[in-house]
């Protein structure tokens, strides 16, 4: 225990040393990244990822009405890794009465940003080329 509380404390030192700042995800071991698909994907920098599963609502944020208009928010992850949902309104509906600390499930497209990622394409195909995606809230799923 003492070597890891060193060892967290020498890290922490260090951190403030560093130009850039570092990742957001150091904390997870690779056992955890491993088992964590999102957690993943945002190490190895992966796009076009098939994901699923929950976080909870942090921000709200406008819709995005350039082009296809998305529903966008922020979910904090249980492993403390942040995510954009971009759920597009013009072909699946909207998420009404979403509040900060609601929890979402979802499954959809991961995209990889140096935030955490996106995650878009939850909804239908209504070509049938892309594998569906939905959000889940209150029991009520939207795709």
């Amino acid at each position: 225990m003492k070597k890891l509380l060193i060892a967290l404390v020498v890290g922490l030192g260090l951190a403030g040393a560093q130009t850039q700042s570092p990742p957001l995800f150091d904390f997870l071991s690779t056992a955890q990244a491993a088992s964590d698909p999102l957690a993943l994907a945002y190490q190895n920098r992966q796009s076009d990822v098939q994901v699923e599963g929950r976080g909870r609502v942090t921000r709200l944020l406008a819709d995005d009405n350039k082009g296809s208009r998305h529903q966008r928010f922020i979910l904090a992850l249980p492993s403390g890794q942040t995510l954009l949902i971009a759920h597009n309104i013009d072909l699946a509906p909207r998420i009404n009465g979403l509040k900060v600390g609601d929890t979402v499930v979802f499954y959809g497209e991961y995209e990889w940003n140096n935030k955490g990622g996106v995650v878009h394409w939850t909804h239908h195909d209504p070509r049938g080329r892309h594998l569906g995606g939905w959000l889940q809230h209150n029991g009520k799923r939207y795709q």
